[in-house]
């Protein structure tokens, strides 16, 4: 048997290639949408795709599955319960899938969501007991999935069938179990899940603060509880995981000429410059959007710009445009038309508008001295965390939007006042703070380390 793990960071997606080398057949669970390295990693191997195989109908991330069928023929395999209208195989409890020698047997484990399963892996040449499991939403290193992502009227309902997933399936297995999760550390699927990609079911059982003993009310309550953000565009995105995403072919970079660019953006299209940020604020065209190409870019976009809005990308290099594209194609962004080809050069050359700085990054010693200046240039401080990290301590007078709520809430604050964005620890404030800059707020600043360098600096707390 061969297991191979590949891991996405940022979003924090697995997936997995699973064959049987004596077969020459594999199976690929979870695929994301950048599939090269399944079939570079199967043709290495010897393997022929055969199955791809679905754990669950994904919220945080646009699925390959497509993609892959169309590039191997190999049929796409789904439980019953995932509404899927793309061409598929159904699969319910207790079914069996043969790759070669390797036997693949579903578990229904509901609870993150209602059609999630488990695949519990054998190696029939080594013995018929299965060796690891591979759990996708389900149980996480240290975390399990979480319950609302299907819809918060939902949450209830399904944390009580995560419990019985748990205790009446999954705990019944013996403790040697590997568990290879669908989501590692950076993912918000979880509420915190641990930085290792893969462990045991003993391990967790004695560690996993969701498999503690307790009932199952309980179990409920703590499982509601205190949850991160949702993932942007949730709904979109198993929409399009339901319908069949589409697919991409092979992608290749696209350099636009000036002049062929300038049409796009008078019917709309967005500036997207992912520079770093020094680039960015020595010059930039004033209204483009300033994320960089770095491995948060799934994660932020979806709070800056809209999925429909045709794209134009700015570049530090043009061997980035692939990765930049899967980067947003893994989250619903599919139309990039393209980069520009001379970058700002010539932009700038034909008398078109460039312009400098940026929004600021200061520390939090830094902030409390502009609160404590008490002239017109005290900004407005604004917390972009969750109500139950809200609550549990912030800086005083600070107005609360949640990042995920910023967009349709941005009307209550005035963009002629200067702007303190901080969250916990300064990875959401600067997504905020890149939407307020897009928004021509007159002055932004994103405090570095957050909240957390806040309590470091020996600052108060209010919980008012």
């Amino acid at each position: 048997m061969y297991v191979q793990q590949f891991f996405v960071d940022g979003l924090g997606c697995a997936s997995y290639l699973v064959g049987c080398e004596g077969a020459g057949v594999a199976a690929v669970i979870d695929p994301d949408r950048e599939v090269e390295k399944y079939l570079d990693t199967a043709q290495a191997r010897g393997l022929t795709i055969t199955h791809i195989i679905e754990t669950h109908m994904h919220a945080d991330h646009v699925s390959g599955n497509t993609e892959l069928a169309a590039r191997t023929g190999a049929a796409i395999y789904v439980h019953q319960a995932s509404e899927a209208t793309f061409e598929h195989k159904t699969l319910s409890e207790g079914d069996t899938l043969a790759i070669g020698n390797v036997r693949l047997t579903v578990l229904h484990t509901p609870g993150h969501t209602p059609e999630s399963i488990t695949l519990l892996v054998s190696d029939l040449t080594r013995g018929q007991e299965p060796w690891l499991a591979l759990t996708g939403d389900t149980l996480f290193v240290g975390d399990v999935g979480r319950p609302d992502l299907v819809g918060l009227e939902a949450a209830r309902g399904l944390a009580g069938e995560m419990y019985d997933t748990l205790f009446e399936k999954l705990l019944k297995q013996q403790d040697g179990l590997l568990i290879y999760p669908g989501h590692g550390a950076g993912s918000l699927c979880g509420k915190s899940i641990g930085a290792m990609r893969s462990t045991t079911l003993g391990f967790e059982r004695n560690t996993n603060p969701a498999l503690a003993p307790r009932e199952k009310s309980d179990f409920v309550q703590w499982d509601i509880a205190n949850l991160p953000e949702q993932p942007a565009n949730v709904q979109r995105i198993k929409g399009m995981n339901r319908r069949g995403p589409t697919v991409l072919g092979k992608i290749q970079p696209k350099p636009l000429a000036l002049h062929d660019s300038l049409p796009y953006f008078q019917r709309g299209a967005a500036m997207l410059d992912t520079r770093p940020k020094a680039a960015y604020i020595a010059r930039h065209v004033p209204g483009s959007v300033h994320l960089p190409a770095d491995e948060q870019l799934s994660n932020r976009i979806g709070f800056i710009l809209p999925p429909e809005v045709p794209v134009v990308l700015v570049l530090s290099d043009p061997s980035e445009y692939r990765s930049v594209v899967y980067s947003l194609a893994r989250v619903g962004y599919e139309n990039v038309v393209g980069y520009l080809e001379a970058g700002l050069d010539e932009w700038e050359a034909l008398g078109l508008p460039v312009t400098s700085g940026d929004v600021r990054d200061i520390e939090a010693r830094e902030l409390n001295a502009l609160l404590e200046n008490g002239n017109g240039d005290r900004p407005v401080v604004v917390d972009v965390r969750e109500s139950w990290e809200f609550r549990s301590g912030h800086v005083a007078d600070a107005v609360h939007i949640p990042l995920g709520e910023l967009a349709q809430r941005v009307g209550e604050l005035d963009p002629e006042q200067p702007v303190a964005v901080i969250c916990a620890s300064g990875s959401r404030s600067q997504s905020a703070a890149a939407f307020l800059g897009q928004k021509s707020f007159k002055t932004v600043f994103n405090i570095l380390g957050g909240t957390s360098s806040w309590m470091r600096a020996g600052l108060p707390l209010s919980r008012n």
